[in-house]
């Protein structure tokens, strides 16, 4: 009998590794076919499959956390205002409600149920971002929702197999870039019907009938794994808080996380009320951030699903900045979602052993540029002013790790991928003048932190255009850890000088340039404590200066580069001494 048991075990196990290979290449569908960069190149989307009660079962690895545990929350209301009973082959649905899915009107998501011998067994569902959805755009500046584009109820797509017509050329007539748009709406479609074709050859290859029983294997053993590593931690409530630029005034996120017997509570209680521009984070998109958050340090290689979420709770309180009711302006609540796991990791940091990695850039540096005769001035330009919406995903640099250094230009915790500068150039009309790491922008640290980038971007033939600003980390520089220093703070400025805001619409003159100059991590460690040789290669690299070196890391080289230890010895005693 132990046997059976443990060969069905091993089955089951199979049928769960399987799956997660079925939405894996549901996402690769995704990337293969998006008409947008921002799926295609940087992957800004989610795929998962989902049990009859809209329970999510697997997730693929490609995809964005953001995306993906608000997904796992959205499913239900498709199912709460379409209950399975009543779909029907060929039917597939669609919204962009911000506070049913993945928080702003951007992202779209998309349902199939899938069906197996004439039986609903299941539902595929992606969310992604699209590039245009109207309204004042992809920007901060917005005071209610109803302002930030076309908003798009729970609705059948496809019904029966037949488009919704109407609805297509309803969203069409109000995007700016609707050949982009709806190939996007139709690939994200063909991306389910990928998945439920691969589940029905899996369903026919293992001769299972419904996927009841392997949903709750899985549950049961995601939850248990989750609990055992949430118990060897210390019970307790660990405090810390965030101090954000905010819109015109800063933010404040306020953290109390519980560690129980079985599970880890997060309390927002004290974070600042809602913006009045577009930063706000909605519910769903505080959850996707905060249980990514305690994964990462808690149960980083248990499979995300319904069962490892269970023992993560969250509460914030109703019109804080991350719980914010409708109408409130969401468009860039990214900003704000993003800080979230640095928030959670600074809790954490006070009772994992060894502790967990400094603060970093966090939030993307998302380049969202317009452009075209009714959009920025003429100011004297006599040239073709073409209209064009480009978004080109950036990171700056992540918090140093306890054991390594951090991540330059790397997207955490989205990570999404960085865009080549040849695939925004060849359909807008823009130059990538510069794209190189920042030298010393990453925190000092016995692990240095990852550096920012600095970019900047011209109109072609000196033509102007338009920014929609949302960068964060320009007043408050990430935090380093355990003696670590901090990260460099961003800047937005023009080429020529002029600092811009951070924040809002903003225009490029003719012939100048928008420069950015994006955030480094912290460092982690006291800085005298990194090996002198490793300064000594960020010197050669072009990380750190030599003026750094000597200064923030007490490493003085000689004239070929190498160090001189002596003088080394003694600027650290000294440094040293000065310190204790």
């Amino acid at each position: 009998m132990n046997h059976v048991a443990t060969l069905s075990k091993i089955h089951q196990h199979i049928m769960w590794n399987r799956l997660i290979s079925v939405v894996e290449e549901q996402a690769q569908t995704l990337v293969r076919t998006a008409f947008s960069t921002s799926v295609r190149e940087a992957g800004d989307l989610a795929a998962g499959a989902f049990d009859r009660q809209g329970r999510m079962l697997a997730q693929a690895v490609t995809g964005t956390p953001g995306h993906i545990n608000s997904m796992a929350e959205g499913v239900g209301h498709f199912i709460a205002k379409h209950p399975v009973d009543t779909m029907e082959p060929g039917d597939v649905f669609i919204t962009n409600d911000p506070w049913f899915t993945s928080g702003h009107l951007h992202d779209i998501t998309v349902v199939t149920p899938t069906f197996y011998r004439e039986r609903l067994v299941g539902l595929f569902a992606n969310t992604c971002h699209v590039v245009d959805i109207g309204g004042r755009g992809f920007g901060p500046d917005a005071r209610q929702v109803f302002e930030e584009g076309l908003s798009i109820p729970i609705l059948h797509l496809f019904r029966g197999g037949e488009p919704n017509d109407t609805l297509l050329d309803l969203i069409r007539a109000n995007v700016r870039e609707p050949q982009q748009v709806i190939g996007d709406i139709f690939s994200f479609a063909a991306a389910n019907d990928t998945g439920a074709n691969r589940l029905q050859a899996m369903m026919a290859e293992f001769d299972i009938a419904q996927l009841d029983d392997l949903a709750a294997f899985i549950f049961e053993h995601s939850r248990l794994a989750t609990i055992e590593r949430i118990k060897a931690i210390r019970p307790g409530t660990y405090h810390n808080e965030l101090t954000m630029d905010g819109y015109d005034e800063p933010v404040t996120l306020r953290a109390a996380l519980t560690v129980g017997d079985d599970a880890i509570h997060v309390d927002y209680a004290g974070t600042s009320p809602v913006s009045s521009h577009g930063i706000n984070v909605v519910l769903n998109y505080t959850k996707a951030y905060t249980c990514f958050g305690v994964k990462c340090a808690v149960a980083p290689d248990i499979p995300n699903n319904y069962g490892s979420l269970l023992p993560i709770t969250f509460s914030a309180p109703e019109g804080c900045i991350l719980n914010a009711p409708r109408p409130c302006a969401v468009a860039a609540r990214h900003i704000i979602g993003h800080l979230l796991p640095d928030t959670v990791l600074g809790c954490l940091h006070q009772v994992l052993p060894g502790g967990v990695q400094a603060e970093g850039s966090a939030s993307l540096w998302n380049i969202q540029l317009r452009g075209g005769p009714s959009v920025s001035p003429n100011n004297g330009y006599a040239g073709e002013r073409p209209a064009f919406e480009m978004l080109h995903f950036n990171s700056g640099g992540s918090g140093a790790r306890p054991g390594k250094d951090g991540m330059s230009a790397t997207a955490f915790p989205s990570g999404v991928r960085g865009m080549p500068v040849e695939a925004s150039e060849a359909i807008t009309p823009v130059i990538f003048w510069r794209k190189e790491f920042r030298e010393n922008s990453g925190g000092a640290g016995t692990q240095r932190g990852g550096l920012g980038q600095v970019i900047e971007i011209g109109g072609t033939d000196g033509m102007p255009f338009d920014v929609l600003a949302m960068f964060e980390r320009v007043d408050n520089a990430p935090r380093g850890r355990d003696g670590g220093t901090d990260g460099a703070t961003g800047r937005v400025a023009l080429a020529s000088g002029t600092t811009l805001r951070p924040k809002g619409q903003q225009t490029i003159p003719p012939h100048d340039r928008l420069r950015l100059e994006m955030a480094g991590g912290g460092g982690f460690g006291h800085p005298h404590a990194r090996p002198a040789k490793q300064v000594a290669e960020d010197v050669r690299n072009g990380i750190v200066s030599v003026s750094s070196a000597r200064t923030r890391y007490g490493v003085a080289l000689d004239p070929n580069g190498c160090v001189d230890e002596a003088t080394t010895a003694a600027l650290r005693r000294g440094i040293d001494a000065t310190h204790t």
